[in-house]
């Protein structure tokens, strides 16, 4: 029998390597604090974007610390918000993460992007877009994020990356 102080702990480590993955993600190994305020700035403006049915099956994803974030300040009477743009969406999450502005938040939306795509079920990623507007779901995509990498990486890296 799994006690509660291991679902916890187990649920901590799986946050931690979330953290981990997104802080290497965005060029800042180590960096689990900066990563911390990404992931919930992202989750936020996401969440807050999506109806509310998609919102708790993005939620079922998640481990259960993070779910306990992604859901704090959460009401639902309010979602799905009603913008339609990329410029709001990152506006959002620059103001949620308390980033440097929009192209901070394209960078650190992008990585959050691929980090909630490589740790969620298959194809829930595709439920999400599916949802939202065109701007955010082409923002969203699999290959639009994995280009966005791979422009970012050194030459020999990116070329390692396509192999």
């Amino acid at each position: 029998m799994i006690t509660d102080v291991v679902m916890v702990e187990r649920s901590a480590e799986s946050m931690r390597l979330w953290l981990n993955d997104l802080a290497a993600e965005l060029g800042r190994p180590g960096d689990q604090q900066y990563a911390y305020r990404v992931l919930r700035g992202f989750l936020h403006t996401l969440r807050d974007r999506l109806p509310v049915n998609e919102t708790a099956q993005l939620a079922a994803q998640l481990p259960e610390l993070l779910r306990g974030v992604y859901y704090e300040g959460w009401r639902p009477s309010a979602t799905p918000q009603g913008y339609h743009d990329l410029d709001t969406f990152l506006d959002r999450v620059s103001k949620q993460a308390l980033l440097g502005g929009e192209t901070e938040a394209a960078y650190a939306a992008e990585a959050a992007a691929r980090v909630l795509t490589n740790r969620v079920a298959a194809g829930e990623m595709d439920k999400v877009r599916l949802v939202l507007p065109r701007d955010l779901a082409g923002f969203l995509s699999p290959e639009r994020l994995a280009a966005a990498r791979n422009s970012r990486l050194p030459r020999r890296q990116a070329h390692h990356a396509d192999a």
